[in-house]
């Protein structure tokens, strides 16, 4: 049997009991600064563009102490040095550490030596500790021949390849998906 919808009076579950909108709040409407300002002279073109020219005198008088010759503002004054009051520290704590001395000839020329006479014995890192300078230092003065080069970098790669040989086999397939990425690069 066909039932006719009900008309909801009361409180019913079919009837819907909540806004479908928020009301809107009409937008503001600020007066306009530049007519209702006391000291505005406003002057109407009586051509067919109806062009309004507004003219407002500058709030306050031009001070001598407001131009750029002699700057109010403590900010826009120049830095002066007073030898009294002392420097705020340093930012960073590298800063602190002195620059190391300058490696005379004679030094550089024994790297050298020890470098090319045993790499393996003689590492950038531990002749940067014998003669306090950096590793960069040592590998710019005393870098090795290419052939040298070669030789130190497969005994680093059968190193590395013995240490490959102990991976799972999903670690060594994720490095294997890693390097084959890295050729697309």
């Amino acid at each position: 049997m066909f039932r006719p919808p009900r008309l909801c009076f009361g409180l019913s579950s079919r009837c819907r009991t909540y806004a479908t909108r928020r009301p809107e709040k009409p937008p503001a409407r600020f007066p306009d600064p530049l007519k209702n300002d006391s000291n505005a002279v406003v002057t109407t073109l009586q051509d067919d563009s109806n062009l309004t020219f507004i003219y407002r005198p500058p709030p306050s008088v031009p001070s001598p102490h407001s131009t750029s010759l002699d700057p109010a503002s403590p900010l826009l004054k120049s830095p002066t040095r007073s030898n009294g009051n002392p420097l705020p520290p340093l930012l960073r704590p590298s800063s602190y550490k002195p620059e190391p001395e300058r490696v005379s000839r004679e030094v550089i020329e024994k790297i050298r030596q020890l470098r090319l006479s045993e790499p393996g014995t003689y590492s950038r890192t531990k002749l940067a500790k014998m003669f306090n300078c950096t590793p960069n230092f040592i590998s710019r003065v005393a870098a090795l021949r290419r052939p040298q080069r070669k030789q130190f970098r497969g005994k680093l790669e059968a190193e590395h390849a013995a240490v490959r040989e102990r991976w799972g086999e999903r670690k060594a397939t994720v490095a294997a998906i890693r390097q084959k990425r890295r050729e697309f690069w």
